[in-house]
């Protein structure tokens, strides 16, 4: 009978003590294995946080985990602009005398016929720039005698560098020949062959070429209750005077003076403040 001795029973039970532990070990292996899977699984399964209603899913920067990046880029430059001046223009006084050629005459059939005092080859056809009430710079047209074109371009450059309105200036024509309707428009004009009002057989300085009204509707015709236009009586107080409106001593008067046009405001027995004609 074989009796171990004392060192082989030490070694047999080391062995088994050895092979007891490595058994442990595998066993904590495994286990530690499904440890790590199972927390690799638990990681791997987390879900992103819940989307806000009220504005966009909240992302992780990844800027802390990469290095920062340097932009290298070309210097910026300054532009420096030069500042633009605007000259304003400061309108100037236009104007031009030509003889009555037949397109105009084709024009003035109303306000021109046989027998006028003076005829067509006497006449000369204007253009005169003028401020009207807006405060915009127009170019009127007139029909005057040649003897007075001069005189009245003159005349109406002072107006025009004064600032003086003139609403329009339109061929009486453009009303049919009817002075009253050119009145009512407020037109200005000038030559016209008619006769004097209530005076039958008698020439008005206008078919002679020789007189102009001014903004007839404003400066209107007065003799006791009688007010032409009609439509001027609300200008027939000379007291305070609007746009457009003349007065003794002013621009205008002032201007037809010193041409030796005489002024209807200085009549006696009746005020035709719109009108002047040349002097005998």
């Amino acid at each position: 009978m074989f009796v171990p001795s004392m060192r082989s029973v030490a070694v047999a039970g080391f062995a088994i003590a050895a092979f007891a532990a490595c058994g442990s070990a595998n066993e904590a292996s495994e286990a530690g294995t499904t440890s790590i899977a199972d927390s690799v699984a638990t990681s791997t399964s987390v879900e992103a946080p819940a989307t806000s209603t009220t504005g966009a899913p909240s992302t992780m920067s990844t800027s802390a985990l990469t290095s920062p990046t340097t932009t290298t880029g070309a210097p910026s430059t300054t532009t420096t602009s030069t500042p633009t001046t605007t000259t304003e223009v400061t309108p100037t006084y236009e104007f031009s005398i030509v003889e009555i050629d037949s397109d105009i005459a084709e024009r003035m059939q109303a306000s021109h016929r046989d027998g006028c005092p003076v005829g067509l080859g006497q006449l000369r056809y204007m253009r005169m720039s003028h401020w009207d009430f807006s405060g915009q710079v127009q170019l009127g047209e007139m029909v005057i005698h040649q003897d007075h074109a001069d005189d009245v371009a003159a005349v109406f450059g002072s107006l025009f560098d004064a600032g003086f309105p003139i609403e329009r200036m339109e061929l009486v024509d453009e009303y049919g020949g009817d002075d009253d309707a050119s009145m009512a428009a407020n037109n200005t004009s000038g030559y016209n062959c008619r006769e004097i009002a209530w005076r039958p057989g008698v020439w008005s300085n206008h078919a002679l070429g020789a007189a102009i009204d001014i903004n007839p509707l404003v400066n209107p015709y007065v003799q006791g209750d009688t007010v032409l236009p009609p439509g001027g009586a609300p200008f027939v107080d000379r007291s305070e005077l609007g746009a457009g409106e003349i007065g003794d001593g002013d621009v205008v008067v002032t201007a037809f003076a010193a041409a030796g046009w005489e002024w209807g405001g200085h009549w006696v027995n009746s005020k035709d403040y719109q009108h002047f004609s040349a002097g005998n």
